[in-house]
């Protein structure tokens, strides 16, 4: 087998993955009442930059920590590759630079192969669905392996066959008059987001494979990467469609749009910010300007405001926050699955140096806000965070903290 000839090359590509938790374990929903949103219930790394078989845990609430070179933006990025590898982006768009995430010490095999890996296991309708990922960043970047598992069993498994060619023979449960049906697929891109396109689901053991595809692909492409840049938020901007970026530069187009649209949801941003920003907040305005733009202030009341460029860092970067936690898809630059309705998605926000710039009273009241909205169900969070914001987590309800110090 293909799958085990690549496991012998543990040089070139790590050891094969066990289990070793970094941090308290997450119940996991499977042995009850199966969600109806798919979500990612845990993360796992090997030979991926600094991680070495790790196995991450992931909660409605996770924050990671640790000291410096502990792997936590690492996880981060590593989740993000699956997201947009399911969505559909290729292995040369997510990793541009594929070298850069092998460890130094991990030397090449005969071939002069070196790579790493990817996985995670999704709850969902399905029950727990594993998907496993092998790619091999040298000396061509190209997926060498992928496996999908339900309940232990191989759904769809692919192995590099010939070199030469850009392609995996991939294979595929079927349990009809053929049990297993094989085609090439492309060898940049995951097969597990193709099987819907080659699927027919004719059979039971095909309708198997596309619920457990489905449910991977649904719940990893519904990721939003929130990274406010307070120096890009501060001016005016152009009138636009409303919906936030990353980097949250369009700040005061997106609260143009929701202090119009939605007046409810506004109201507990505004509530929100109070809570967070130095002196009151009374409300969150947005005006055009004579050159068409958009300006953003805050009301402070008594008829007085303070333009949002005059705000702290840390008050921007809360208040980007608090407005994507509240908001939720519909407001963000996020590509969810569309056949899907979005009451059976579960948007999860990535949010690298989520307490930075913020002081302890900015960081307790946005963790607060974090676990009170991922206990609803329909977000969840993964962030990183300093020692001190780990310590204050550990004490909110509903937050996992999990240390990925060696």
């Amino acid at each position: 087998m293909r799958a085990e000839r690549f496991g012998a090359h543990g040089r070139a590509y790590g050891p094969l993955m066990t289990v070793i938790s970094s941090g308290p374990t997450v119940p996991s929903p499977s042995g009850a009442a199966r969600p109806a949103r798919p979500f990612v219930g845990e993360l796992r790394l090997d030979a991926f930059a600094s991680h070495r078989r790790t196995v991450i845990p992931l909660g409605p609430l996770t924050l990671l920590t640790g000291g410096s070179g502990s792997g936590k933006t690492t996880a981060l990025r590593g989740y993000e590759a699956l997201a947009r590898l399911a969505a559909g982006d290729t292995l040369e768009d997510v990793f541009p630079d594929p070298a850069a995430w092998v460890p130094e010490s991990v030397g090449a095999d005969a071939q002069g192969r070196r790579g790493f890996r990817l996985g995670c296991t999704v709850e969902g309708p399905a029950g727990p669905v594993r998907l496993d990922l092998a790619v091999q960043a040298e000396p061509a970047l190209r997926i060498v392996g992928e496996r999908l598992t339900d309940h232990g069993e191989t759904l769809l498994s692919t192995a590099l066959r010939d070199p030469r060619r850009p392609s995996v023979q991939a294979a595929w449960h079927t349990a009809g008059a053929v049990p297993v049906t094989r085609a090439p697929f492309p060898d940049d891109r995951l097969g597990t987001a193709l099987l819907p396109l080659r699927v027919a689901g004719t059979t039971d053991g095909q309708l198997r494979v596309l619920s457990a595809a489905e449910q991977v692909v649904v719940a990893l492409r519904s990721a939003f990467v929130c990274d406010p840049q307070p120096r890009l938020m501060r001016a005016a901007v152009p009138v636009g469609e409303g919906r936030l970026t990353s980097c949250c530069d369009n700040l005061a187009d997106v609260l143009y749009r929701t202090h119009s649209q939605c007046a409810q949801r506004h109201a507990r941003l505004v509530a929100g910010v109070d809570a967070g920003c130095a002196g009151q907040v009374t409300g969150l305005t947005a005006e055009r300007l004579e050159d068409g733009r958009v300006q953003a202030s805050t009301g402070r009341g008594q008829g007085r405001s303070t333009p949002i460029g005059r705000l702290g860092d840390g008050e921007l970067r809360y208040l980007a926050h608090a407005l994507v936690l509240l908001t939720g898809p519909h407001v963000l630059v996020v590509d969810p699955a569309a056949e899907v309705p979005s009451a059976m998605q579960a948007l999860t926000v990535l949010a690298d140096g989520l307490d930075r710039s913020l002081d302890l009273r900015q960081t307790g009241e946005l963790l607060a806000l974090a676990a009170s909205i991922c206990a609803d169900g329909h977000m969840r969070l993964l962030g990183t965070v300093g020692g001190t914001a780990a310590a204050t987590a550990r004490g909110t309800a509903g937050a996992t903290v999990v240390d990925l110090t060696p």
